[in-house]
């Protein structure tokens, strides 16, 4: 760590107080519950960006107190939708303005380094009171098998036999399945050609649909697994269960200079999230990628943070704007981690809040956590086991992430699973180990297989295992559904989670009731009958879901 030197320009970033976002749950809940009158009636992004504006006193406030420290008005923009104002200023101006003191941190292991500020910053009373967020500051801105054999070698035809998982598109124009990569990770085109003509040869030559976000380039010049493992296992199984009638969107993000993060995702994707920081100014490239995207009806993400990576407040806003695609009838599927109750990197956190590895209480992932995405854990294919033998949580080289958030308060949707759980079978962990409120956002939400999955890279077959697996095959599943529903003229599915926690839905998932998600020095939580913090509500099966779903309006 060493001093920033004040003549480095930040895109200052000052998030305004949206005096309506309390009401987002409400409204979300409004749309997506099953018992609603209006469930489906999904919102538009005119319609988000005009409910959550900040207010003009607000913008005024705080544009009066930037030119009263000398900061020319010319200088200063509100972003499109009025979420945020936009001021260039160099490390000097910022810590006058903030009264804080701005370092580079480099990560000893990859030497990135980070901007950021500490160990807090301060705003006058009279502005904080308009104000949500100010960024940067603290926050950092990482061979075909037979079905005997699915203990072994997850294969496509495996887990169609796992969840009664059997369906051909009918409106595929109609639809449409998103999966998120991060340059430099990158799909090879022979790869793709290799695992097709091995598990689905009508879709040898088909490629996703690339949309290129702040740059996005599916880079070739890399080719190691390292570069091209997470892609071909997101694509090959996304593609391979969904496909060949629907097409797949590839959404990759950043350039190979700088790289991205998800604002840059949320920017493109939902205009009134732009100008967000994340990593690029966007007055140079990012603003051009603002809410060039229509998001697609399922969206799928295999990459994560830990909570203490990041501010409350940076989660929160980050979270709302997740919330904000569910208004939009956007299904956002998230991996919830690959170290049980450890965060990603074995990290766990010490008392004083920071991570280490040594460090003994449990470290729970975001966005898995948030409460407006759905958080996807990962199963197993027991050794010795038949396919259609009950699975348990994955213990095989990696570890179902889960666990509750120290970030956000549990959802209704959730309570009475949560407290069932915590009542029924009580963790045997002291209250400084985990959060044990029974107030807290409790993930993963549901759960699909991640081990010994049949992957083509660099022009091999490999076996891969994490709930990188587990995500993108619960996003082909949900993609299903949807077909069928657009199909007879319904609505896609949206935020699922108050859906598939009600009662309802209860017998529509297979329940995982064995394993545990180790880490921090314990042996985690326990898989049990009903929601756990290891598998959720556990496994889906794609029949009894279906039929449920299509009941519905």
């Amino acid at each position: 760590m060493r001093r920033a030197p004040p003549t480095t320009v930040l895109p200052l970033r000052i998030g305004l107080i949206q005096p309506n976002i309390r009401d987002l749950e409400k409204h979300l809940l409004d749309i997506s519950h099953p018992d609603s009158a209006n469930y489906g009636q999904h919102w538009s992004a005119a319609k988000i960006a005009h409910v959550f504006r900040p207010s003009k006193d607000s913008a005024d406030t705080v544009r009066h107190w930037l030119s009263s420290e000398g900061i020319d008005a010319a200088r200063i923009a509100l972003s499109k939708t009025g979420s945020w104002l936009e001021v260039n200023v160099s490390v000097a101006e910022a810590e006058a303005l903030l009264k804080t003191e701005y370092s580079l941190y480099e990560h000893e292991g990859t030497g990135t380094q980070h901007l950021a500020c500490g160990p807090a910053y301060h705003l006058p009373e009279h502005v904080s009171e308009h104000v949500e967020l100010v960024v940067p500051t603290l926050h950092f801105d990482g061979i075909l098998q037979e079905l005997s054999q699915c203990d072994q070698f997850i294969t496509p035809d495996c887990l169609r036999v796992l969840y009664d998982f059997a369906y051909s598109p009918v409106a595929a124009k109609k639809n449409s399945f998103g999966i998120v990569e991060y340059t430099p990770q990158s799909y090879l085109a022979p790869d793709l050609d290799l695992f097709f003509h091995n598990f689905s040869k009508s879709q040898v030559g088909q490629r996703p649909e690339l949309i290129s976000i702040d740059g996005g380039v599916v880079q070739t010049e890399e080719q190691s697994f390292d570069f091209n493992g997470e892609s071909s296992l997101d694509l090959q199984y996304g593609m391979s269960l969904i496909g060949p009638k629907q097409q797949v969107t590839l959404y990759q993000v950043g350039d190979l200079v700088e790289g991205a993060s998800f604002n840059n995702l949320l920017d493109a994707l939902d205009g009134s999230f732009c100008t967000f920081e994340g990593g690029d100014d966007p007055l140079e490239d990012g603003k051009e990628d603002c809410g060039i995207v229509k998001p697609a009806n399922v969206i799928s993400t295999s990459y994560g943070f830990n909570e203490a990576d990041l501010t409350p407040a940076y989660t929160a806003r980050q979270c709302a704007e997740y919330g904000k695609l569910g208004l939009m009838g956007v299904t956002v599927l998230y991996s919830s981690g690959d170290e049980g109750v450890a965060g990603h990197s074995e990290l766990c956190l010490n008392p004083d809040g920071t991570q280490s590895t040594s460090g003994k209480i449990f470290n729970p992932t975001f966005p898995g956590g948030c409460p407006f995405v759905t958080s996807v854990g990962a199963t197993q294919v027991n050794p010795g086991a038949k396919v259609t033998d009950p699975e348990s949580a994955c213990m095989q080289v990696i570890f179902s992430g889960g666990g509750f958030s120290n970030h956000f308060a549990i959802p209704d949707y959730q309570k009475s699973a949560v407290n069932g759980y915590l009542t029924k079978f009580p963790p045997p962990y002291s209250h400084d180990i985990f959060n044990a409120s029974g107030l807290s956002r409790a993930f993963p939400d549901i759960s699909a297989n991640g081990a010994n999955y049949v992957i083509a890279v660099d022009g091999d077959f490999s076996l891969v295992f994490g709930t990188s697996a587990s995500t993108p095959v619960t996003g082909a599943i949900l993609t299903a559904i949807n077909d069928a529903r657009l199909a007879l003229g319904k609505r896609a599915i949206g935020f699922i989670n108050p859906t598939i926690y009600s009662d309802r839905f209860r017998n529509a998932f297979n329940d995982i009731t064995s394993g545990t998600n180790p880490g921090c020095g314990t042996q985690g939580f326990s898989a049990t009958s009903g929601w756990d913090p290891v598998t959720g509500l556990g496994t889906p099966n794609f029949a009894k879901l279906l039929v449920e779903w299509l009941l519905l309006p």
